[in-house]
């Protein structure tokens, strides 16, 4: 908030729940985006322990907030907790944003839309064969919102019989066993690492898998610490578009900015370049 600005019992409060949660870039980024949209509002850290955080989630409603983004390990538990699903979360089987209403507790999930909407902001457009690789949380989100778009969706996993639930689950695409994804890649559009591959600890020999690409094939990682993953400096060297995870956190957060404020965020390089220098 401005100088001017000061926390009221008018302020508009929402924050993000995780455990932990202190790594979590979103405070500093929707009270950016209070300050230089006027907006007389306020974000918070809300660090809540798995064991309380249906009531938690209850509690923050009943104290006036707008809603919570939620994020690792609540993204189910959330599911269960709100009352109302849009068809979006249920197809992604999680939750990352929660609206408060009258009627309820409202659950979405905006990380298949914020994944493709960066997408695009980078100049590549969804279609064609997508190859993701894992098949957790961030992968079904993703995948269901291909597969919304018309893409092709093969999904890759160490453990095959986990992308083969998760196809079955969202009725459509295609798993396939983890060795087997490189040499699938000359048919591809789009490759995505929805893994923490690339995020700490050893990182496989990136260079080497990619040997199969196609010069159209566009790179792509869900995640943004680092910013410059592995794979993408790979996808780089030899030549290829990429697209790094940081703009999916700006463009999935919009919508939640949205519901609680009153205002469209505007998504521009002041903010990239704020996230980004915080994550230095």
């Amino acid at each position: 908030m401005s100088a001017e600005q000061k926390i009221t019992g008018e302020t508009r409060l929402a924050g993000v729940m995780g455990w932990p949660v202190e790594h979590s870039r979103s405070p500093l980024m929707h009270n950016y985006w209070c300050r230089t949209h006027g907006v007389n509002g306020a974000y918070v850290p809300l660090p809540t322990p798995p064991e309380g955080f249906e009531v938690a989630l209850k509690g923050l409603k009943a104290a006036g907030f707008r809603g919570v983004n939620v994020t690792i390990p609540h993204k189910e538990a959330a599911m269960v907790a709100c009352d109302r699903l849009t068809d979006t979360a249920r197809r992604a089987g999680a939750v990352n944003t929660v609206v408060f209403t009258p009627e309820g507790i409202v659950g979405d999930c905006t990380d298949g839309s914020g994944f493709c909407e960066n997408l695009v902001a980078h100049g590549v457009i969804p279609q064609g064969r997508a190859l993701i690789l894992g098949a957790g949380g961030a992968a079904r989100a993703v995948a269901a919102a291909l597969l919304d778009r018309g893409c092709e969706v093969l999904i890759a996993n160490r453990t095959l019989a986990r992308a083969e639930a998760l196809v079955e689950a969202l009725a459509g695409g295609e798993a396939i066993a983890w060795h087997d994804w490189p040499a699938l890649l000359s048919g591809c559009s789009l490759l995505i690492n929805a893994t923490a591959l690339g995020m700490k600890g050893e990182s496989p020999d990136w260079t080497a898998l990619l040997r199969e690409a196609g010069p159209c094939l566009a790179v792509a990682d869900i995640v943004y610490t680092p910013r410059e993953t592995p794979l993408l400096q790979a996808a780089e060297a030899k030549g290829l578009k990429t697209v790094d995870g940081l703009g999916m956190l700006i463009h999935q957060a919009g919508v939640g900015f949205e519901a609680w404020f009153g205002v469209k965020p505007q998504v521009d390089e002041a903010v990239f370049a704020l996230l980004a220098d915080s994550l230095r």
